[in-house]
C-alpha cells in the first residue's frame, strides 16, 4: 500500500541565507560559477566595435564554426548588435545530423560557443570558453535556421560573464536551445603554447596582416 502524507499541516524549513555566487556550490576552481558575483560590473561596447548591423566576417578560414573552407561546418554568419550583443544565424545541413533528421546536440552546442565566442569583436579582447551550460528545449530538424542571439552580461577581471539563445526559423521564433558562458581573457600565447604547430606556424606566417591577427582574437 502506498503511504501518503499527513494532511496536517506542518511548518516550512527554514532556509539558509543564499551564498554569495563565488561561495555555492557549483563554483570550484574545476568548475567556476556562471552566476556574476556582487562587484562584477556591466561589459563596455569598445569604441571601434563593429557598427550595429555590421557583419563580422570570419575569424579564421578553417573554424568549424565560421570558417569559409570547412566543408562540413556551420558556416555561422554573425553580425553586431546594439550594446554588447550579437546576432547570428546557421542553416542545419544533412551532415550535422543526430538522430534522423535532427541537428545533433553537440552541433547546437558549437553554435551557442561560437555566437558567444564573437562577442570578442565588440569588447576588443580575446577570451575562451571557460564553462558552458545549455538547455535543449526543442527539436532542431535538417534544414531548419538556428536564429542565435548572444549578449555579454558582466565583467569581472579577466572574467566575462554571457548568455545566448537559438530560435527556430525565425528571430522571433520558440527558442530551441539557451546557455549560459563563462568565457576567460588569454593573450596569445594561449594559442601559441597549445595550438598543433603546423597551424600556428602558418597562422603567424599569413602575409595579410588582417588575417594573421583575426586567427587569434576569436574563442577557437
Amino acid at each position: 500500500m502506498t503511504e501518503h502524507p499527513s494532511s496536517s499541516a506542518e511548518q516550512p524549513a527554514e532556509q539558509p541565507a543564499e551564498q554569495p555566487a563565488e561561495q555555492r556550490p557549483e563554483a570550484s576552481a574545476a568548475r567556476p560559477s556562471l552566476t556574476p558575483p556582487a562587484d562584477a560590473v556591466p561589459p563596455v561596447r569598445h569604441p571601434e566595435a563593429p557598427a550595429p548591423g555590421e557583419l563580422i566576417e570570419p575569424h579564421y578560414e578553417h573554424c568549424f564554426g565560421c570558417g569559409p573552407t570547412q566543408p562540413h561546418g556551420l558556416h555561422l554568419v554573425a553580425r553586431a548588435g546594439a550594446g554588447v550583443e550579437v546576432s547570428a544565424e546557421f542553416t542545419v545541413a544533412a551532415a550535422h545530423q543526430g538522430g534522423p533528421g535532427l541537428a545533433h546536440g553537440g552541433v547546437l552546442v558549437t553554435a551557442l560557443d561560437e555566437s558567444l565566442g564573437t562577442l570578442n569583436w565588440l569588447l576588443h579582447t580575446a577570451s575562451v570558453t571557460a564553462r558552458l551550460e545549455t538547455d535543449f528545449r526543442r527539436p532542431v530538424p535538417v534544414g531548419s535556421t538556428l536564429y542565435l542571439r548572444a549578449r555579454a552580461d558582466a565583467v569581472r577581471g579577466r572574467k566575462i560573464y554571457c548568455s545566448a539563445e537559438g530560435r527556430l526559423d525565425s528571430p522571433d521564433g520558440p527558442v530551441a536551445v539557451a546557455a549560459r558562458a563563462l568565457f576567460l581573457q588569454v593573450t596569445l600565447d594561449h594559442f601559441t603554447t597549445h595550438g598543433r604547430p603546423e597551424e600556428i606556424k602558418a597562422a603567424l606566417e599569413n602575409p595579410d596582416l588582417f588575417k594573421r591577427a583575426r586567427a587569434f582574437e576569436v574563442n577557437p
